[in-house]
C-alpha cells in the first residue's frame, strides 16, 4: 500500500565536485514501500544520487525530503537516524569483529534488548552461509559474503529507506538470486527502496517506477514495466538481455 504523498522526494537537485557538476536538476518522487530502480550507464551520477539521499553528499542546490521533513543539509548519521540505511557495495561492515558481532553491533542501535537475539537470527536465516560462519571474522570472508554480510545487518533491523548501491556486484549467480529474493522481502514488509544494479532486467522486476540519468540529468522517468529494450538501448547503448545476462559485468 502507497500513500497519495511521497515518501521520498527529490527537486531540482544539483550536486557539484569541485568546479565540476556531476547532477543537473534531478528530480523524482518515490511513494511509501515502492521501489525505484535508478539505471544509468557509467558516470552517469547515480552513485552521486544515492550519496546525496542518505546524507554522504552535499548538494548544491535542490531539495530533499523524507515524509515530509526537509533532511537537504543533514549530515549522515542524522538522515541514517531518521531511518534512512545506505548499503554501499558491500561497505559498513568491521573487517576486525566476527559476523556475529557485526550483527549484534548493527541491531544494538536500532532494536530493543528484548528483540535483539531474534533479530539477528532472521538475518542469519535469510543468508544460511553467514549462519555457518558466524564467528569467523569479517575480514576472511569472500567478497561476495561480506556483501551478503552488509545486507544482513541492514535486514535484522529494516529501515524505513534503503538506499541499495550495486548489492550484487561481485556474488555468483546463485547469490544473485538470494539477494534479489532478500530486498523482495524487504519490499514486502513495507521497507521504500532506492535500488541502483547492475542486472537491469531484475531491477526492473522488482521496481514499481524506473529513471533514467545519463550524464546527470534524468532522460527519462515512468512505470517501471514501461522500460524495454528499445528504450535501454537508445539511453544506455546497451541490450536489455546482454546486461542481465553479464554476471559481474559493472554498468555502473
Amino acid at each position: 500500500m502507497t500513500d497519495a504523498v511521497p515518501f521520498l522526494s527529490v527537486e531540482d537537485l544539483d550536486v557539484d565536485y569541485g568546479a565540476s557538476r556531476v547532477l543537473f536538476g534531478v528530480s523524482l518522487e518515490v511513494p511509501r514501500g515502492s521501489v525505484v530502480a535508478v539505471l544509468g550507464a557509467n558516470g552517469a551520477g547515480k552513485s552521486t544520487l544515492a550519496g546525496a539521499i542518505s546524507g554522504l553528499v552535499g548538494p548544491s542546490a535542490g531539495r530533499i525530503t523524507l515524509d515530509g521533513r526537509d533532511v537537504t543539509s543533514w549530515p549522515a548519521h542524522r538522515v541514517a537516524r531518521a531511518g534512512v540505511t545506505h548499503v554501499l557495495e558491500g561497505r559498513g561492515i568491521f573487517p576486525g569483529l566476527s559476523v556475529a558481532e557485526n550483527l549484534r553491533l548493527s541491531v544494538s542501535r536500532t532494536v530493543p534488548k528484548a528483540e535483539r537475539s531474534a533479530a539477528i537470527a532472521k538475518a542469519l536465516e535469510l543468508f544460511p552461509v553467514l549462519a555457518e560462519r558466524r564467528r569467523q571474522a569479517a575480514a576472511t570472508l569472500s567478497g561476495g559474503e561480506r556483501q551478503m554480510l552488509a545486507l544482513a545487518r541492514v535486514l535484522a533491523a529494516p529501515p524505513r529507506l534503503l538506499v541499495a548501491d550495486e548489492l550484487s556486484l561481485g556474488l555468483a549467480p546463485k547469490l544473485v538470486a538470494s539477494t534479489f529474493e532478500v530486498v523482495a522481502r524487504a519490499k514486502a514488509a513495507g521497507v521504500t527502496i532506492v535500488l541502483i544494479e547492475q542486472f537491469i532486467e531484475r531491477a526492473l522486476e522488482l521496481a514499481d517506477v524506473a529513471l533514467i540519468l545519463r550524464r546527470g540529468r534524468v532522460v527519462w522517468s515512468g512505470p517501471a514495466d514501461g522500460v524495454g529494450a528499445d528504450l535501454l538501448d537508445h539511453y544506455l547503448g546497451v541490450d536489455e538481455t546482454a546486461v542481465a545476462a553479464a554476471v559481474g559485468e559493472e554498468i555502473t
